[in-house]
């Protein structure tokens, strides 16, 4: 291994000093070069002479590297082609033949950020590192894999699909569809928004590719053969099909030599062009119904969903995109805008569908806008609704203060640092491929000052806005309205269909054919559990971690009698501001509605001004506020909690007073009275929390497997998870009484008279030099945030300590399983080995088990140790029992097998990777303060860190023998009624979500 990675480092160093003097690679020719300061980066495009491959490097002062391939991808039908190609190309390559490269570089890197994701019109491989080391190995393996794939039959079979007997060995049991991308989309096409949007797109382009579902759809699947696969890959995963995008402070040229040494030389031009074709217009508007699935408990009020949709322009004219995007700003953007205000306060349903905006990745754009919880009745009146509105803004306009409150929006978007969920870099790298793909001009679509101050002289015409949405909209025919109806009984439709499938398939099967099947599996089965030399690849050593945390700390002082934390960070001209109020006491029903309370305290009114004042103000002067409470448990001893409410904001620069007087007024007087706006927001926040089971069901079970263990975790439980959901659903039902909603507006009343009366500190992120000039302007208006009384209770919350036994049943087609056992804080010395001891059982066991053999699309374990519980979990499953029997068979793999250094080693990496990923600037700010806030300081954070690097495969043992005990664990499930009798077998608690 060690001399692999040498090697690898002597040729990239050859290639550095070959071209030292020249910065240029001579497979490469550069086209242009352009500098985008609102973004700090400067663009250059070149292309690979050879094979017409184009590589847009992004070059900033930025270690945080990244890369990233891209492949025109066209389907033309439903089978997942290109989804199951993603997947198997990352299991084995030509120089790197062992059977799941992806996942062992996961366990042998540094990465800030590794995956692959499939769109309707393009694949694409990035990831991002901020070791250079680590880089180029991640490099070397992507390239080998996307362009040397072996596309094994058997990694078909996993990956994709195939069938198997109900036991394996046995051609008397009945058959199986199995394969991980099979059960992937099953979980996401339980969705009912997921369907929704292949409903639409399937209308909306009826002849291109977006008509078809380029993840797979389940019925369709199993229609792909592996030669059909292979045929698709020879053509599709060729140089000349491929963008490249790098970005950071490695220059072009090295990524350049990298990419023609280990792929492109091999190449030739390929004499097809791929490519997403223009749709063919409808003549006439389209009228459609469907249905999607649902169970029949879940039929608790009205579920149907209405919208509607126009074909726009292509995607690469930036200008038709900007302008498209600014319509619909103008449209929907905050609940004062006319099209929202429209959906919102309609009674034909409950809330805008979550769809509404524009759609901008495909050839063509689209515009969607509509509703959620409505019935099919309603559809024609929806579709009056909205061209009534869009007729009323093409006769009126809207006035010029929304016009420039939309600019400013967008103008902010363009400026601000991203970072706390993908690496700034890949934001900005996946913000031009879309354009790269279809052959536009990503630079331009980098680089939209230009645009904006284009856009900023033509909406001084009274009649720009009025032109616009009569172009785009009113007088384009090419419009789709889709009812989607609920349908109790066609999840029952579909599993008789697949039997009857499976069925017809073993009927016709010869012994002969029955005997490949059991072949396969066997195969499989052993494939499964081989033992592949990980030396093959590449790896990062702990010598290559840095021995400290790169910790920002902020200055902290008093102004005017106020606690003040200033951040001096490189936001790019933004100011992010927060009043931080000490939760105080709050009593259980009270503390229930500390969800709704934030959700409201930024969408009402404040003062003399309605919530449509105040959300235009919002606009003006700020890039939104937003409100959300933060506890933790206190180290040492989980029973005992900490809390703060925040209220958050952040702006240009040149408005940070503006925003600062806007967040004083929300704080102190924000108004409860507006009762019908309350129901909206609740109608909606229970829309979106609905849908995120199917999405994120393993955070959900997780914390329900926990909520018995800490305060923490049953207050996580209660407002985030599952019970929380429940919760909403009923209260939604309720508020519709005028007696109940006037009790619930008094009870938030209360919540904030108690926020008035507690501590208060500020806390600002931004650049130096506004620092002095902000802290002035504190002065005057900072005594308003002080509190309004000298009482004052701490926040606390009552002791917990018990198991937990549940299934929470609800509509879909797979399982999330977890499992919890109680542990430590972070200060404890066991929690540096749980937090390895986690990706151990992952990398080690887990991953095997329930993704590769069981069929999930991901499974693992993790440490957290705020609600102190360790967390085994399963995601989109289609198994239940076993899974949480493989749970506990990883326990005693780990207790009764011998293990190398070599995976203890990986795991530690996995820890440390994710303890160095930067977030944003604001983000990097936020994360020190609160971490101090709560007792996590640099100091304890570093000792933790020191801990995990000295981790021992004894102290894993030690501690799984120790906080894993069966006795003590705790399980929660979600799965579909189907599933109620094996869950009571496993003695588990019912519960209708």
């Amino acid at each position: 291994m060690n001399t692999i990675t040498d090697s690898m480092q002597t040729n990239t160093q050859k290639n550095t000093d070959q071209h030292h003097n020249t910065g240029t690679c001579p497979a490469f020719t550069m086209l242009r070069t352009q500098r985008v300061e609102s973004l700090g980066i400067t663009v250059e495009e070149y292309q690979h002479v050879k094979t017409g491959a184009m590589h847009y490097h992004l070059a900033a002062e930025n270690s945080e590297n990244v890369f990233l391939v891209g492949l025109r991808t066209i389907p033309m039908d439903s089978t997942g082609v290109a989804h199951i190609l993603e997947h198997t190309v990352l299991c084995g390559s030509e120089h790197y033949p062992v059977r799941d490269p992806f996942f062992m570089m996961i366990k042998r890197s540094l990465n800030t950020f590794m995956n692959a994701f499939t769109s309707s019109d393009w694949t694409a491989y990035p990831f991002a590192s901020k070791n250079k080391k680590d880089f180029f190995n991640l490099m070397d393996v992507y390239l080998d894999a996307v362009f040397f794939s072996r596309l094994d039959p058997l990694d078909f079979a996993q990956e994709g699909h195939r069938v198997e007997f109900e036991k394996p060995e046995d051609s008397n049991t009945s058959l199986e569809f199995k394969g991980v991308v099979f059960n992937e989309m099953k979980g996401a096409m339980s969705s009912p928004v997921s369907t929704l949007w292949q409903k639409l797109t399937s209308h909306l382009y009826p002849t291109t590719t977006y008509h078809y579902n380029s993840g797979g759809e389940p019925e369709n699947i199993p229609d792909l053969s592996y030669e059909q696969l292979i045929e698709f890959y020879k053509t599709h995963y060729h140089p000349s099909n491929a963008v490249f995008m790098t970005y950071g402070d490695i220059p072009a040229y090295i990524h350049q030599d990298r990419i023609e040494e280990k792929a492109l030389s091999h190449f030739d031009m390929l004499d097809l062009r791929i490519g997403a074709e223009d749709e063919q217009r409808y003549k006439n508007p389209v009228t459609v119904e469907d249905v999607y699935a649902i169970d029949e408990h879940d039929m608790d009020g009205k579920k149907t969903h209405i919208v509607m949709s126009w074909l726009l322009g292509k995607s690469i004219h930036l200008e038709d995109q900007i302008k498209a995007h600014f319509l619909s700003s103008v449209l929907l953007d905050n609940a004062s805008s006319p099209l929202r205000y429209a959906l919102e306060t309609t009674d034909l349903g409950s809330a805008p569908s979550p769809l509404c905006g524009v759609e901008d990745s495909n050839r063509e754009m689209c515009f969607v806008c509509g509703i959620e919880g409505s019935v099919p009745e309603n559809s024609e009146k929806l579709e009056a609704l909205v061209l009534e509105t869009l007729n009323e803004v093409a006769d009126k306009g809207v006035s010029q203060d929304q016009l420039e409150s939309v600019l400013h929006q967008l103008e902010l978007h363009q400026r601000e640092i991203t970072g706390d969920g993908y690496p700034y870099g890949l934001h900005l790298v996946l913000g031009g491929l879309s354009s790269a793909i279809h052959r536009g001009d990503p630079v331009a679509a980098l680089n939209v000052d230009p645009v904006l101050e284009k856009l900023r002289e033509e909406i001084k015409d009274p009649g720009f806005i009025k032109s616009l949405v009569k172009k785009l909209l009113l007088e384009n025919n090419h419009r789709v309205r889709l009812t989607l109806k609920p349908d109790t009984g066609l999840n029952q439709l579909r599993k008789k269909k697949e039997e009857g499938r499976l069925s017809g398939i073993l009927e016709s099967m010869t012994d002969e054919d029955k005997e490949k099947v059991i072949v396969l599996s066997d195969k499989l089965a052993k494939r499964q559990t081989q033992e592949d030399d990980p030396e093959i690849l590449p790896k990062v050593d702990l010598e290559d971690v840095p021995p400290k945390m790169e910790i920002i700390e902020g200055k902290n002082t008093i102004v005017a009698g106020l606690p003040l934390t200033m951040f001096e960070q490189g936001t790019n001209g933004l100011v992010y501001q927060q009043i931080v109020v000490n939760l105080p006491e709050i009593e259980n029903e009270l503390l229930q509605l500390i969800p709704y309370f934030s959700s409201c305290m930024t969408e009402l009114g404040c003062g003399e001004l309605d919530y449509l004042e105040t959300q235009a103000w919002q606009d003006r002067v700020s890039g939104g506020i937003n409100a959300h409470t933060s506890i933790m448990s206190e180290l040492g001893n989980v029973q005992n909690v900490d809390g703060y409410f925040v209220l958050s904001g952040k702006a240009l620069s040149r408005n940070y007073e503006s925003l600062l007087q806007l967040m004083e007024k929300t704080l102190n007087s924000v108004r409860f009275d507006e009762y019908p706006r309350i129901r909206e927001i609740i109608a909606q926040q229970r829309a979106g929390r609905e849908q995120s089971v199917t999405g994120n069901g393993h955070m959900l079970a997780m914390i329900a497997a926990a909520s018995g263990i800490s305060p923490k975790a049953a207050l996580s439980h209660k407002l985030q998870g599952l019970s929380g959901i429940k919760h909403i659903k009923k209260l939604d039902d309720e508020l519709k009484s005028e007696q109940f909603i006037k009790g619930f507006a008094d009870n938030l009343i209360q919540i904030h008279q108690r926020l008035l009366n507690a501590p208060k500190q500020l806390l600002f992120v931004c650049e130096n030099e506004y620092q002095s000039e902000f802290q002035s302007k504190l002065e005057n208006i900072s005594g308003n945030f002080k509190s309004k009384s000298d009482e004052f209770r701490t926040f606390n919350l009552e002791p917990v300590d018990q198991l937990v036994k549940q299934a929470w049943i609800t509509s879909s087609q797979v399982n999330f399983c977890a499992k919890a056992f109680p542990t430590v804080t972070m200060d404890h010395p066991d929690a540096a080995p749980l937090a390895v001891l986690g990706g151990f059982l992952k990398n080690g066991y887990l991953h095997r088990a329930i993704r590769e053999q069981g069929g999930a699309y991901g499974g693992g374990a993790s440490h957290d140790s705020d609600t102190t519980s360790f967390r085994f979990y399963s995601y989109r499953d289609p198994r239940l029992t076993d899974t949480l029997d493989d749970f506990d068979q990883s326990i005693q793999w780990l207790l009764a097998e011998k293990h190398e250094w070599r995976q203890v080693e990986e795991a530690i990496l996995g820890v440390i990777g994710k303890m160095d990923k930067p977030g944003s600037p604001a983000g990097d700010a936020k994360e020190s303060f609160y971490n101090r806030l709560f007792g996590r300081t640099p100091e304890k954070r570093q000792l933790f860190r020191e801990r995990v690097l000295a981790v021992t495969l004894d102290d894993l043992k030690s501690v799984g023998e120790q906080y894993l005990v069966p006795d003590k664990a705790s399980v929660a499930v979600i799965c579909s009624a189907e599933k109620e009798n094996e869950c009571k077998d496993l003695g588990l608690e019912i519960i209708p979500l």
